[in-house]
Parts: structure tokens; sequence; C-alpha cells
């Protein structure tokens, strides 16, 4: 997998967002649902780290900048940056292993529901494994990756959603071979704009 070609293509995509707010003709009343708003949260994530472990668990972190504005190409649409640490259960063989990736991209959320917003996204970045190997002093790496994902919000209370998240992920070659990590993350979102306009 070019991994990247993939980062490439994110990043352009990333910095090519933001302007398209400006091809809408008309900007939304100040007060409304329109224009930017921020979400931060975290969760608990479970996770298959792809080196015959078995699931490990972490902490993930979010920061989402929602683009909500009154063009449709891009309604629903937000950046988001992630941040996990995988370093919690650990089998006898490989007791030492842990995975920390920071990964940025394009999240999109279907907009016409109140009370729950289902989305996809597109992650790329970096991630540092820990591990045990056959090779003498090697014990970590850092590679690019991409990710794919799905999940869904679920308005709680005010301006807090309860988060449910999957995610695969495609490591760049080791000399120990490709990973694959994915996993699940449940956890909170709070948005800074109020309940309605996540």
């Amino acid at each position: 997998m070019r991994v990247h070609s993939i980062f490439g293509l994110t990043l352009v995509a990333i910095l090519a967002v933001p302007t398209l707010p400006a091809l809408a003709q008309a900007a939304p009343a100040a007060g409304s649902n329109g224009g930017p708003s921020i979400s931060l949260g975290g969760g608990f994530s479970a996770w298959d780290v792809n080196w015959g472990t078995g699931t490990m668990e972490g902490g993930t972190v979010w920061a989402d900048w929602n683009l909500q504005t009154t063009t449709p190409a891009v309604r629903g649409f937000s950046l988001e940056a992630e941040l996990r640490d995988i370093s919690l259960g650990g089998s006898a063989s490989q007791a030492n292993i842990r995975q920390d990736t920071a990964l940025v991209g394009l999240k999109y959320a279907v907009p016409h529901y109140k009370n729950f917003r289902p989305y996809i996204k597109v992650l790329s970045g970096v991630g540092s494994e820990d591990f045990t190997s056959y090779y003498p002093n090697y014990n970590h790496d850092t590679r690019g990756l991409m990710a794919i994902g799905a999940g869904a919000d679920f308005h709680a209370a005010g301006p807090i959603w309860v988060r449910a998240d999957y995610e695969y992920q495609f490591w760049e070659y080791f000399n120990t071979g490709y990973t694959e990590p994915n996993g699940v993350t449940i956890g909170f979102v709070y948005n800074f704009k109020g309940a309605r306009s996540h």
C-alpha cells in the first residue's frame, strides 16, 4: 500500500476543504447553525494491535472542526484530529507492546438527523510502536499510516454527545511485515457551539 501517496492526497484535501465555504453566495446569520464549530472528546478503545496479543486497551482523544455552512458541497464535512495510545493488556510474548498514533483527515456526518449522526472518515498520519521481534535490537519503529472508519454520535444532553467509533488502520511495511490494527472506541464529545449544531 502506498501510504505516502495517500497521505499526500489527504493533506491536499484537508488544505482545500476550508476554502470551500467561500463559494457560498451568502453567509448564515450570526447565532444560527452556520459557521464552523469545535468539538472535543475522548474515550476508551478496545484494540487489536495485530501483533498476536489479542485485544488491548487504551485511550483516544478527538478534535473536530465542523464545517456547518449553507453550501451543500461541504455540509456535514469536518476536519478531525485524533490521538490514540494503546498500551494496556499486552501478552506474555509481547509484554512491552505499545501503539501511539496521531492522525488528521476528513469526516462526513449525515447532517439530516437531530439526535443521531452516523459518519465515515478517512485519516492519515504517523504511528509509533514498541514490540518484541526476532531481530536483535529492533523493538521500536515509526511508520506512516492511513485509517478508514465509521461510527455515530448520539445526543445525550445539551452540548454532550456519545460517540461509538470503529477504525481500521493500514501501516507502512515493517521488517516483520505489514500491520493493520483496528478496533472500537466508546466515548463522549463536547460541542462548543451547542447541542444541535454538531
